[in-house]
């Protein structure tokens, strides 16, 4: 293995170090997006921390993208206050959607309001003796 410096390491190509860069950025900024928009957005949020990134790597591609298509010849970057804003607004959106298809914003059944439940006599624990028979 003559010629080979191990103090170099993997040494890439201009376009294919460029390429490794955009991502790990693009993932970056998409957690710290996805993050923000769980934040912002009330209520019980669904999906751990995999869907979190996910849904902040989407928004923040959807976001820029938009912005990139109506502007032409403009790339937008999440690093820029512009892509921050977009990528949340992006995120949001899909974690409003996420929420919707959920079903998070509906409830199933027949609603029992408290006042109703006092009315009708269920107490805050109801605890019912189990009777098993062979």
């Amino acid at each position: 293995m003559e010629g080979f410096d191990a103090a170099q390491g993997v040494v890439l190509n201009d376009s294919a170090q460029q390429l490794v860069n955009d991502v790990l950025v693009w993932i970056g900024f998409g957690t710290v997006i996805g993050l923000l928009a769980k934040g912002i957005m009330p209520g019980r949020d669904p999906g751990g921390a995999i869907a979190t990134v996910l849904m902040g790597v989407g928004g923040t591609i959807l976001g820029c993208g938009v912005v990139s298509y109506f502007n032409e010849g403009q790339r937008v970057i999440p690093v820029s206050p512009l892509g921050m804003v977009v990528g949340t607004a992006g995120t949001l959106l899909i974690l409003f959607f996420y929420k919707l298809l959920g079903g998070y914003y509906f409830l199933e059944g027949e609603y029992v309001s408290k006042a109703n439940r006092l009315r009708l006599g269920y107490s805050r624990r109801r605890r019912s003796a189990a009777t098993y028979e062979d």
